[in-house]
């Protein structure tokens, strides 16, 4: 078997064939001819010289162009990997060292914005330039124009690995995830069971393709059930998001918390294309239960929570159209199973959090070159997400923040985001990130920090006010800093550290 084959087999040309796949701007790909060009960049991956097994970075924008290569890596019988388009040097070396990869195809504006990294790369051999301007480097497009398309994918075993996922550092170093084919079976399962898009319907997502949660829903979920999907080659603000919704006309929109948030701040007369949306689902991290009102309120729909991890690949929780109030993170899908753990493994008495576990088909094979770590979290078929939940009496589960993120203050447990749930929903505060500091004499304290839109000075007594009504002595924060932005992942989660550094260093006088 080859998952590829799942996705653009006979079989699925023989439904969905003549159906657009792909739509990018003003250039739409059907499903035979992303079968065509998938099938000819396997041929031409092979030519360069890469082998069954062997991993090939990705580095390109959301083009058709990129999912053919993605695609035609894992067809032919290689390890996609796509990268974060803003990678730094540092951190596209730490990857490309990590995952021992064999060959990097890199468009050309990235390539030739690192142009020493660009020429060391090519001396080895291990660049291929995408896009119009190649250089005397070794060209994609030739390469494709070169080849003929594969008359069939490799085969492969169902754990053969086809793809690795690297996470997103908001604790610093990313670390690579190892998919196999089976994973790409469960591609789109959301999708048909609560999104309910149809074949022909069109998914549009906000996120970037290097990022496990547009990788479902904004392509091999489309692409799994028959749809469309939308694709919007660079990084979308909200100005852009709005242009692609009012022109593509997607049943289905997926995004996360801060752009759904960006988004309401054009005012409800100009969200007026999203009224044509059937779903929105948001993702990355909680939904603040005022942002499901205010969307509500501003364009008549629901936003659907949805939980899942770069380690399953695939959604794992999504709280089903109805039942969406900012704070039900979700229920299990179909085959998916959930349980709550203490820490000595046992199920939590009722309304006490635990540890999520997951048995999920999608679910990897573990972290590479990360042996103690795979051992720690993969244990029998289930992953130890170290997020804690509660389940509600109807099944609910409700995130209540990671169990690495808890610190014992006065000799009791804390949750940070019990310190930003306290400021939620104040007009003058956009939103909260608590993080842990060690002061000078060796205690651990909490920093709360703010974003704060307009007056800062006001937004601090806000929050200062806000702890002490509603928060026991031992849990206000020692400090409270306020911030234009919090600093975020590309995939939109906030980089605790970063803010842990800001504040270490006012400390230190730097």
């Amino acid at each position: 078997m080859n998952s590829v084959e799942h996705l653009l087999g006979s079989a699925a040309l023989a439904r969905h064939g003549g159906r657009a796949a792909l739509v990018s701007g003003e250039h739409t790909l059907s499903y035979a001819q992303l079968a065509a060009d998938v099938a000819r960049a396997s041929t031409a991956l092979r030519q360069l010289g890469v082998a069954p097994g062997e991993r090939v970075l990705l580095m390109m924008r959301d083009t058709p162009e990129f999912a053919a290569a993605w695609l035609g890596a894992v067809h032919a019988g290689a390890v996609a990997i796509a990268l974060n388009t803003k990678l730094s040097e540092a951190e596209y070396r730490h990857v490309r060292s990590d995952s021992g990869a064999r060959l990097a195809i890199i468009e050309d504006v990235f390539a030739w914005a690192r142009p020493d990294l660009a020429i060391e790369e090519a001396g080895e051999g291990s660049l291929v330039i995408a896009g119009a301007s190649a250089g005397p480097t070794l060209s994609w497009r030739a390469a494709l124009e070169r080849a003929a398309p594969s008359p069939s994918a490799h085969p492969v075993q169902a754990e053969d690995p086809a793809f690795w996922l690297y996470s997103s550092g908001t604790t610093g170093k990313p670390k690579g995830i190892i998919h196999s084919h089976r994973s790409l079976l469960s591609a789109g399962q959301a999708q048909r069971e609560v999104i309910g898009l149809a074949a022909g319907e069109r998914s549009f997502v906000t996120s970037k393709l290097f990022f496990a949660y547009a990788l479902e829903h904004g392509l091999l979920g489309p692409l799994a059930t028959g749809a469309t999907a939308i694709l919007q080659p660079n990084w979308p603000d909200v100005e852009t998001a709005l242009t692609q919704v009012e022109r593509d006309r997607p049943q289905a929109f997926f995004s996360v918390p801060t752009f759904y948030r960006q988004l309401l701040a054009l005012g409800a007369a100009r969200l007026a294309p999203f009224r044509g949306v059937r779903r929105f689902v948001a993702a990355g991290e909680r939904v603040p239960a005022q942002l499901v009102e205010q969307w509500r309120t501003a364009t008549g729909g629901e936003i659907l929570s949805l939980y899942g991890m770069s380690e399953t690949f695939c959604a794992c929780l999504v709280t089903p159209p109805g039942s969406s109030n900012g704070m039900r993170t979700g229920k299990p899908f179909t085959g998916i199973e959930a349980q709550l753990r203490d820490a000595e493994g046992r199920e939590p008495a009722p309304g006490e959090s635990a540890e999520l576990w997951l048995r999920h088909p999608a679910l990897a094979l573990g972290y590479a070159n990360l042996p103690e770590q795979t051992a720690a979290q993969f244990r029998d078929g289930w992953f130890c997400t170290r997020d804690l939940f509660i389940r509600d009496n109807e099944g609910f589960f409700l995130h209540q923040g990671r169990t690495d993120e808890q610190v014992k203050i006065a000799g009791q447990w804390v949750q940070p985001g019990e310190l930003e749930e306290a400021v939620a929903g104040d007009p003058a505060i956009a939103e909260a990130a608590c993080v842990q500091i060690t002061d000078s004499d060796g205690f651990e304290r909490l920093a709360l920090f703010i974003a704060v839109p307009g007056d800062a000075a006001g937004a601090l007594a806000a929050a200062t006010r806000a702890c002490e009504q509603k928060l026991p002595r031992y849990k206000r924060p020692r400090w409270i800093r306020s911030v234009a932005e919090l600093p975020r992942t590309a995939t939109g989660k906030v980089q605790r550290f970063k803010l842990r550094e800001l504040l270490e260093r006012e400390l230190a006088g730097k």
